[in-house]
């Protein structure tokens, strides 16, 4: 592995030059960024922990890259944020080699050039133990276009976008061994939505603008927990039915051969990193069109906010407590 110093020059020289709105870049003590006249900055950050997230054995480096990121511009795409500036700070182990470290910053730079949040700055260190890479977003969005958690109300409907259950159908794939090349088209696209999850930026951006929903939230934990976590902040119930749940026919067919029931998958998997949102009555239309004009991207409405306390699940007319979703203690 080489030095810190040679690792940063590596980096800027794949990065290339910033955009005009990134006034000094990576190299200096910190970074300087011109805001975007009349908008709020939108701050998120978030971690990929070897062991924990992702494993050497499992995923390529260049799929670690990418996700560190992709989970990042999902929150910002929960809120309505359009992407501006990245930061990436990684602690590595002396056994990573310097093709690893170039595979992980091509899968970051590659993805972050195609979002439009282009790398800034960070800070790379050794670690005695596992890699850590930490991610901060930087995106920008007007005052009146956030969308919140906190923005539903009962009688407003939730809509998600995707499918659903098949992150946590690749992660079980290749955790039983399945071998890439063999894999069927459903299969491998639940690994490809494990690996290298899509961000859904222009959704949220476009549904944002045309303040065509009342709250978002993505699924980093499952649909149950993105409705649990929802409707608190709005101060609403929620049902859900589950005859509604798009599930991803490649998390059908992974709970087939285990004898799950696919539903759990979607409900509590994780890492779909879908986007869920609250819409009312009144703006259904302008959501649907919104989500159109945002691209080739498929929506579903799967329940409503209620006024009545709780989560539940709809089951052929029976109502059950809505799953906690994916715990991470």
């Amino acid at each position: 592995m080489l030095g810190e110093h040679e690792l940063i020059a590596r980096i800027r020289r794949r990065a290339g030059p910033p955009p005009a709105w990134v006034t000094l870049g990576i190299g200096d003590d910190a970074a300087v960024i011109e805001p975007e006249r009349g908008a709020r900055i939108v701050l998120t950050t978030d971690s990929l922990v070897e062991q924990i997230h992702f494993t050497r054995q499992l995923t390529p480096w260049r799929a670690v890259g990418h996700k560190a990121l992709a989970v990042n511009l999902s929150d910002l795409a929960a809120m309505g944020a359009a992407p501006r500036a990245s930061l990436l700070n990684l602690a590595l182990p002396t056994d990573v080699t310097v093709e690893d470290f170039d595979e992980l910053i091509e899968g970051f730079l590659t993805l972050a050039g195609t979002a439009g949040a282009p790398l800034v700055g960070g800070n790379i260190t050794r670690s005695p133990g596992p890699v850590m890479i930490d991610v901060t977003a930087i995106g920008s969005a007007r005052a009146r276009r956030l969308l919140t958690r906190s923005g539903g109300r009962p009688g407003d409907e939730l809509f998600v976008t995707g499918q659903l259950g098949a992150a946590a159908a690749g992660l079980a794939l290749l955790r039983a061994g399945g071998v890439r090349s063999t894999l069927d088209a459903d299969s491998a696209a639940c690994v490809c939505r494990f690996e290298r999850p899509d961000a859904r930026v222009r959704c949220g951006v476009t549904v944002a603008r045309r303040r065509a929903a009342s709250g978002a939230i993505d699924l980093s934990d499952g649909l149950a927990d993105a409705v649990h976590q929802l409707a608190g902040a709005s101060k609403a119930g929620a049902v859900i039915d589950a005859s509604e749940v798009p599930v991803h026919p490649g998390a059908m067919a992974v709970a087939a051969r285990s004898n799950q029931d696919p539903l759990t998958l979607a409900l509590s998997g994780g890492e779909d990193y879908e986007l869920l949102f609250a819409v009312s009555r009144r703006q259904r239309r302008n959501f649907l069109s919104a989500v159109q004009q945002s691209g080739d991207l498929t929506v579903t409405r799967v329940g409503r906010l209620q006024s009545e306390p709780g989560a539940w699940l709809n089951r052929d007319g029976r109502l059950e407590p809505l799953g906690p979703g994916f715990v991470h203690f």
